[in-house]
């Protein structure tokens, strides 16, 4: 009778977990629709979204438009082109050969590509993989756009960028770098003796089955291919067009997110390389220095609410990527978009740290503040290497500051837990006072926490602007073209003048002098340039310490 009457207890015990299991899925999928809700809506492109815990998928839908010329829905089974979440795919083959004993990643690239121009420097492979060899990426040249529709082979590519002056010795400093990953690329072709495309596709897409991904082509005919879309204030358009021989190794190739459930499963599983050489890839490295970098091979460190794992972000014509992967929790998220004009970064993040109960804060639940608690946090913090940030207190509420050339403010919101958040919750401060009473803070970003010491000094003035007629401002109204396909519109209404970009929204410009204005947006200025004839025949974008000229084309 006691069995019988435990084993209804073991049997309510257990239905009572099934149930509660069930519950709990059925409150995260609403709280994850209504993350990914916040930001796609029906009748715009969309994003295809997929979460699993253990290897399995407990969340898998799409949302938007997979096209919206012919008003057809996304589903989950559509294929989009995802960036640089490629340079995982193109670390991993570089790695199998590394174990299969034919190559080192210490090799100098000489050693596999004879003619390339070093200047007398030694470049790795390693270098390569961890974007710190000083090459120069050829994604940041000016001459990219113009050569976006033209094919070319990895010879003709490497070519481009070859005999371009370097930016940094080799191992001194890290610097995002496409062109480290075509050299990898060719690198495949020179050891393997076939293309880095008949590589991926026989050595890992044949192997685990992952029927839907591709070497991108923009001719071919691909079995539900996302349509890719851009975005210039309210209104969609066709994405530019770009020969997929140009992202090549660092960016071309297509899948889904069912079978990039099936790579990050084989990755776990040392399907392809061992657990050793994936720790090499995953954990970050380090400079010359001896200072510690967060980017591997391939992958990047990550950190969301204090849960540990790695990650990979794309952004190509059209499309727009992130793969997060938590190790401890063992979840895996993993969201494809098709227009490049919204932040699936933020929206990957949400979703994670939603999964594993740990969910973002949100500024919609700020908490008020008084004056007095605002005022002790006001003033300088001086971060490593000279960096520092300013807390100034405006109209009752908290704006953050980085001092330097161009910078702008953001608010941060408090939040009941003490810290202060940016707008989209994944990077704040928390601050405290030391014994001695003096202001401390930690600014905590995704990747890694910095602490900040405060000190005394004042913040930079804030920058001025003056009014400019309106006869003189109609005189800058026009298009002006900084590369093809990428042209500034400026217009003018009322006594306001403002800029948009390609695929960006419209922004005010502010006057400095009656030719030079800069946005508080975001830390940029426009001069306009007048002709010998005294007319304005170009402008001059400064920005990220580059002068960028745009020719006036209407």
């Amino acid at each position: 009778m006691k069995s019988l009457q435990k084993i209804r207890l073991l049997f309510f015990a257990s239905l009572c977990t099934i149930c509660f299991t069930h519950v709990q899925g059925q409150n995260i999928e609403k709280d994850i629709d209504a993350i990914i809700s916040s930001m796609y809506t029906a009748n715009e492109p969309g994003v295809s979204i997929l979460v699993a815990k253990d290897g399995k998928s407990i969340y898998r839908k799409a949302f938007g438009k997979a096209s919206l010329e012919l008003d057809v829905p996304l589903k989950p089974e559509n294929v989009f082109e995802i960036g640089s979440i490629t340079k995982q795919f193109t670390a991993v083959a570089i790695l199998m050969l590394e174990e299969q004993g034919k190559l080192k990643i210490d090799d100098e690239i000489t050693k596999y590509i004879p003619d390339y121009p070093t200047n007398g420097k030694k470049i790795t492979i390693h270098h390569l993989l961890n974007h710190t060899s000083g090459i120069k990426s050829y994604t940041g040249m000016q001459s990219f756009m113009k050569s976006a529709r033209t094919d070319m082979t990895p010879k003709e590519l490497i070519d481009v960028f070859k005999n371009e002056p370097m930016d940094f010795d080799p191992g001194e400093e890290f610097k995002y770098n496409n062109s480290g990953y075509i050299l990898l690329g060719y690198i495949i072709e020179v050891i393997s003796g076939d293309t880095y495309e008949n590589f991926i596709e026989k050595n890992i897409f044949e192997k685990i089955d992952m029927n839907s991904s591709y070497y991108g082509n923009m001719s071919e005919l691909i079995k539900n291919r996302a349509l890719g879309y851009k975005q210039e204030g309210d209104t969609f358009l066709n994405a530019d067009y770009l020969s997929l021989t140009l992202p090549y190794a660092a960016g071309s190739l297509m899948s889904t997110i069912d079978d990039l459930l099936k790579w990050q499963n084989a990755i776990n599983a040392n399907t392809f390389i061992k657990r050793t050489s994936l720790e090499k890839a995953i954990n970050g490295s380090t400079l010359n220095s001896g200072e510690e970098i967060n980017y591997g091979y391939g992958w990047r460190k990550t950190d969301i609410q204090g849960s540990k794992g790695y990650s990979h972000s794309g952004g190509i014509f059209g499309y727009t990527t992130n793969g997060i992967f938590l190790e401890k929790e063992n979840v895996y998220v993993i969201g494809l978009t098709n227009c490049n004009c919204k932040n699936i970064r933020e929206i990957t993040m949400k979703v994670a740290a939603t999964v594993i109960g740990k969910p973002i804060p949100d500024k919609k639940d700020a908490i008020p503040l008084s004056i007095d608690e605002a005022k002790k946090w006001v003033g300088a913090y001086e971060f490593e290497e000279g960096v520092i940030r300013h807390i100034i207190l405006k109209e009752g509420k908290l704006f953050s500051l980085k001092e330097g050339k161009n910078s702008r403010e953001f608010e941060i919101y408090p939040m009941k837990d003490g810290s202060f958040i940016f707008d989209d919750g994944t990077i704040s401060y928390t601050f405290s006072l030391e014994d001695d009473a003096t202001r401390q803070t930690v600014f905590k970003t995704a990747q890694e926490n910095f602490v900040g010491k405060g000190i005394d000094k004042a913040p930079p003035a804030e920058r001025k602007s003056i009014t400019v007629a309106p006869d003189v401002l109609k005189h800058y109204v026009g298009k002006y073209e900084l590369q093809p396909n990428f042209i500034i519109d400026i217009t003018l209404e009322g006594n306001s003048i403002y800029a948009m970009a390609t695929g960006q929204p419209k922004f005010e410009i502010f006057a400095e002098s009656e030719t030079q204005f800069f946005l508080k947006v975001v830390p940029a200025e426009i001069t306009f340039n007048k002709s010998d004839k005294g007319t304005i025949d170009s402008l001059t974008l400064n920005q990220g310490g580059r002068q960028m000229p745009a020719k006036r084309i209407e």
